[in-house]
Order: structure tokens, then C-alpha cells, then sequence
């Protein structure tokens, strides 16, 4: 992956403006960008190029975060944190976020 930096800062970027940096699942919108995450819906180990892809990233507060973080520490989501819910409420998909983590090369 070329220049991962600048990559994971497009990013985060990308992620905040769509969701107008405001937690997706919440609605909380912080009065500052160091209280909210990028979530990588996708663990980004298992997506090409690390999964930096709008198609993969969701704006979460602090407290959201580590309930969507349970189910890549476990493999077990909490009740309306799978994956495929998150990719929901983003209009998005797992196979839509793999074709666009393998265009990060093109």
C-alpha cells in the first residue's frame, strides 16, 4: 500500500464528511473530531489494501465504537453491530467494500 499515512487520512476525512461527523448509530455529533472513530466495518486485516474505502468506514462516538469493536474481538456482534447492519446504515456492502479496496491499486 503506497503511502499508508495519507491513505488512512483520506480516510478519516472521507468517512466524517459523508457522515457529517456524526455517529451513525447514535447520532451524537462531538464538539470535537478526537470523539469520534473511523470504524473499519470490515476488519481491514481481511480487506485488500487494509480496506481504507469509504465503502468500508463508519463515523462512530467513542461508546459505539467498542460495542462494534466486540465483534472483531470475538467474532460475536452485539445485537444490531453485525457488520452487515453497520454496511446498512451506510448503504454499503462487504462485496462492495472489497471491490473498492482492490481499485486502491488501479
Amino acid at each position: 500500500m503506497k503511502n499508508k499515512k495519507l491513505i488512512r487520512k483520506k480516510f478519516r476525512k472521507a468517512v466524517f464528511t459523508r457522515d457529517n461527523y456524526t455517529c451513525v448509530m447514535c447520532g451524537v455529533k462531538p464538539d470535537s473530531e478526537d470523539d469520534i472513530d473511523p470504524h473499519h466495518i470490515e476488519n481491514r486485516n481481511l480487506l485488500p489494501n487494509g480496506g481504507y474505502v469509504l465503502e468500508n468506514g463508519i463515523t462512530l462516538c467513542s461508546k459505539c465504537h467498542v460495542a462494534a469493536e466486540v465483534y472483531h474481538s470475538t467474532g460475536i456482534a452485539l445485537e444490531g453491530w453485525h457488520p452487515d447492519d453497520l454496511y446498512k446504515k451506510i448503504h454499503s456492502s462487504k462485496e462492495e467494500a472489497i471491490k473498492a479496496s482492490n481499485e486502491l491499486n488501479d
